[in-house]
């Protein structure tokens, strides 16, 4: 597994999010989740323009979020999404490179690491940013944030 061990820090910027919500076991509604968004995002993409692809999620009452930012709020949101502006904030960046199904390694370890280093976090979603496109980028080259929110 390709995981920065260091984090560096940045300010995630406000964001307008839409996304469809579950709640549970992340291995399990994780990939439930993407794949429902999926289905509904090409209703979505007619009058939005996606920004980037991005998950939150919140460890202790195993919420997850699948969904997509927008350059601006939502015009005609399919009634399976819910629409939020995301405050930001700061935040500790980790960096995984590889494939998809390193990434509940790769949170799991970023989850050791806090530990470990005592990092503190404040009580806010964790972000998962997926910089490049899976559908034209090789497995081994996948790039995704994993951001913690610190202080």
């Amino acid at each position: 597994m390709n995981l920065n061990e260091e984090p560096d820090n940045l300010t995630w910027p406000e964001t307008h999010y839409v996304f469809i919500e579950s709640v549970g076991p992340f291995q399990e509604t994780a990939p439930k989740a993407w794949q429902d968004f999926h289905q509904v995002l090409p209703r979505l993409l007619g009058q939005n323009k996606v920004v980037r692809y991005m998950s939150l999620y919140k460890a202790g009452p195993k919420i997850y979020r699948a969904g997509v930012a927008l350059a601006a709020p939502p015009e005609s949101l399919p009634q399976e999404l819910r629409y939020e502006k995301f405050a930001g904030g700061k935040y500790g960046r980790f960096v995984l490179t590889g494939p998809y199904t390193d990434l509940g390694a790769a949170s799991g370890r970023v989850l050791q690491i806090i530990s470990e280093k005592k990092i503190k976090l404040r009580d806010d979603y964790f972000i998962e940013n997926y910089v490049n496109d899976p559908r034209t980028t090789d497995e081994k080259d996948l790039i995704t944030e994993i951001l913690v929110p610190t202080g």
